[in-house]
This record gives structure tokens, C-alpha cells and sequence, in this order.
């Protein structure tokens, strides 16, 4: 041996061997392996229903969450797609409710001018009639006046009142007769 590892020994107490500091006296194992058991065993009845309740709860809270989220996009689609058959619906409606609007238009601008154009034919008939009224007012006045001028020019010639004469008369009336005929058939 050498100097220095003999000098260890003697100042060590002489022969004797030191102890391994990797060896562990049994009683000491025991005591700490009945320990770390008791001590595992307390956990395992107090802790771990605890943690794995806990575990379950989030578990659950998190498959819950995806199923409510899963089920609120199911009902945002559903949604979505009853807006878009609804805005199809009012579409069609619109586009209807415009058809009719022009059809009514069209009606109400023909029965104008229906209205429109009996009107204007009533107001034609009721004009000629009042010319023909005023025609034959225009007539009888003027016949009037050349036979009251007949009869006048007849007195002058003849030198005699034939006012008063009914015969003068109805040959005055004659002689007008036939002139109204006459203008009668140059018209026609």
C-alpha cells in the first residue's frame, strides 16, 4: 500500500473498514418503504378519486363544449339556410308583386284611355248635337227672315199687303221648302 492510503487507515482507527455510502441499513429500507406505502395509500384513497373526478369534469366539460359548439354551428346553419330560402321566397315574391304591379299599370292606362276616349266621343256627340241644335236654329231664323223678306219684296212688286194672305203664305213656305231641299241634295 502506499504512504498515503496507509496513513488514512491509522488516523481512521486502524483496521477497521469504512462504511459504503451506497449501502442502506434494512431497517432504515423497511421503515421507508412501509412509509412511502402509507403514504401512497393515502393519496391513492384521498387524492386520486379527487384528481380523476376533476380530470372527468374537464373531460366531460370539454367534449360538452364541442358537442354545444358542434350543435350551435348545426343550428347556425340551419338558421342560415332558412335566411336563404326566406330571401329566395321574398325574391320571388317581389318579382311577382312587380309583375302584377306592371299589369295593373297596364289595365289602369288602358281603361284611361278607354274612359278617356268615351269621353272625348261623348263630348264630340254632345258638340255636333248642340251644332246641329244651333244648325237648325240658324235655319229656321233664316227662313224666317227670307220669307218675312219675300213677302216684303212681294208687297213692293205687287203693290198690295199680301201679308195677311194664306196663300202667299204656304207659296212662301213652298218656295223655301224646295230651297232647303235643294241645298239638301247638293250636299249629299
Amino acid at each position: 500500500m502506499t504512504t498515503m492510503s496507509q496513513g488514512l487507515i491509522i488516523a481512521a482507527g486502524g483496521n477497521e473498514e469504512m462504511p459504503s455510502v451506497l449501502a442502506v441499513p434494512i431497517d432504515e429500507l423497511i421503515v421507508g418503504i412501509f412509509g412511502f406505502l402509507v403514504v401512497f395509500g393515502v393519496l391513492a384513497k384521498v387524492a386520486l378519486p379527487k384528481i380523476k373526478a376533476t380530470l372527468e369534469e374537464r373531460t366531460n366539460a370539454i367534449e360538452g363544449g364541442i358537442e354545444r359548439a358542434a350543435a350551435a354551428q348545426a343550428e347556425a346553419e340551419k338558421t342560415r339556410e332558412e335566411y336563404r330560402e326566406a330571401l329566395a321566397q321574398a325574391r320571388e315574391e317581389a318579382a311577382a308583386i312587380r309583375a302584377q304591379a306592371q299589369t295593373d299599370r297596364a289595365a289602369i292606362v288602358d281603361e284611361a284611355r278607354t274612359e278617356a276616349r268615351a269621353a272625348a266621343a261623348s263630348v264630340t256627340a254632345a258638340a255636333e248635337a248642340q251644332l246641329a241644335a244651333e244648325r237648325a236654329q240658324a235655319t229656321a231664323a233664316l227662313t224666317r227672315q227670307v220669307g218675312e223678306m219675300a213677302l216684303t219684296l212681294a208687297t213692293k212688286v205687287v203693290g198690295q199687303g199680301l201679308a195677311d194672305d194664306a196663300r202667299v203664305r204656304a207659296t212662301v213656305d213652298d218656295f223655301l221648302d224646295s230651297l232647303e231641299n235643294s241645298a239638301r241634295e247638293a250636299k249629299a
